[in-house]
């Protein structure tokens, strides 16, 4: 049984490695590292199909130091044990982790003593943002690098290197530069899913692989969108710092791949946080409008649902914007933390020993605006402060200047004689 493509594929030595010349370039720091001879514990973090465990063992190869290679996730302590007894052969023995970031505490506290000896040389690969995911434990003990993602054009010479190579396709197999254009493209950097795409747009050709053949088998990109990777909150993050910051067409692209991913829960709660968020009293109205157009989406499904979404980010996008009520609860819940005060007697649900001219007065409509309501250590604090982005909040603005002007008091006998 013939290995997949791109385990085939897989390069053996730094010259073979496609992209990364900001870590093995000449001069770059693992290149030094190789030159030296000398390899330090690390972790390796990317985008999936950018070759982080390929380059580890790269790495384990050039210096020819034994290595090992085990999964956080499938890996138990028995096989981590048999690698620490095997390290007392090989002192410095490469230990590369696949999933690094899931390794449970029980592996973390075996491990830790002879990464910190020396015994081990952790190489860890993650898709996750190591400062997020990783125990600081671990990362105070290894070097972070960055394995950036692929361009379109290293993803090609990939391609062409494939089709080339006797451990590949050994020139048997040809392409239209369409249909290359094609597989780079849809790829997203991941060199792998590039070559899987290959591989069976030539076992689907008779020699030659076009772009009728690459569409047939490659209609969907390749999106980062794994709830579990940082690809999907990178999605999540720039689809609402584009509403915010009204550029509609960045929106409609982040909205686009969601859909494609058909992941409407995560578009419902962005657009409905992004709504209240950040238009805000800047459009009221436009946040009742994206309550029914989620709903409306919601009813249809896909691909109809698009349309009601659609249309609720471009209607978000060009609202005035407006973080005031936002900011207002944020303020009256720092100084709840900071001081929380007893509600004055008057206006508790059942005042006790309150003489009736004292109490609050259901039936006096004319002072209710009179009246002081924040606590004595409060009462001159203001928590809502207008954005005049809008013409709605403007009006409230006006409103709220002739209610401050009013004075209010806490002597509601005093209020009740003065306007009898």
């Amino acid at each position: 049984m013939q290995e997949p493509l791109a385990f085939r594929m897989r390069p053996q030595t730094l010259s073979e490695i496609i992209g990364q010349k900001h870590l093995i370039g000449e001069g770059q720091v693992l290149r030094k590292c190789v030159e030296a001879g000398r390899i330090f514990s690390m972790i390796l973090f990317g985008p999936p199909g950018t070759g982080k465990t390929t380059l580890a063992t790269v790495l384990a190869n050039e210096l020819n130091i034994p290595y090992r290679l085990f999964n956080a996730v499938t890996g138990n302590k028995k096989e981590l044990e048999q690698i620490f007894t095997e390290a007392k052969l090989y002192p410095g023995l490469i230990l590369i982790i696949d999933e690094v970031h899931r390794l449970n505490k029980d592996k973390q506290d075996l491990l830790l003593p002879h990464v910190e000896n020396g015994n081990i040389t952790l190489i860890g690969a993650t898709t996750s943002n190591p400062l997020h995911a990783i125990n600081p434990a671990i990362r105070s003990r290894c070097h972070l690098f960055e394995v950036k993602q692929l361009s379109i054009e290293d993803i090609e010479q990939a391609l062409i290197n494939a089709l080339q190579s006797s451990k590949g396709f050994n020139n048997n197999i040809t392409i239209d530069n369409d249909a290359l254009h094609i597989i780079s493209r849809h790829s997203n950097g991941d060199i792998r899913y590039a070559l899987n795409i290959l591989e069976i747009c030539a076992i689907a050709c008779e020699g030659h692989i076009s772009k009728e053949i690459v569409n047939q088998f490659s209609s969907i990109p390749n999106m980062s969108m794994d709830a579990d990777g940082d690809g999907y909150y990178d999605v999540l993050s720039a689809f609402q710092k584009s509403i915010r910051g009204s550029d509609v067409d960045a929106a409609l692209y982040y909205l686009g791949i969601m859909i494609e991913a058909n992941d409407l829960d995560s578009i419902e709660r962005r657009l409905l946080v992004t709504a209240y968020e950040d238009i805000g009293l800047g459009n009221p109205a436009a946040a009742a409008r994206c309550v029914n157009a989620v709903d409306a989406a919601r009813r249809v499904g896909f691909p109809e649902g698009r349309i009601p979404l659609a249309e609720a980010v471009i209607d978000l996008c060009l609202s005035p914007k407006s973080k005031s009520a936002e900011h207002a609860i944020d303020a009256a819940m720092e100084s709840i933390r900071h001081t929380p005060y007893k509600v004055p007697e008057y206006l508790r649900l059942t005042p006790i020993h309150m003489k009736d001219e004292d109490k609050y007065d259901y039936n006096r409509p004319d002072l209710w605006n009179q009246i002081q309501y924040l606590p004595n250590h409060l009462k001159d604090k203001h928590f809502y402060e207008p954005n005049l982005n809008s013409s709605y909040e403007k009006t409230l603005a006006q409103n709220l200047m002739k209610l401050r002007r009013i004075p209010r008091s806490n002597n509601l006998s005093y209020l009740k004689k003065k306007n009898k």
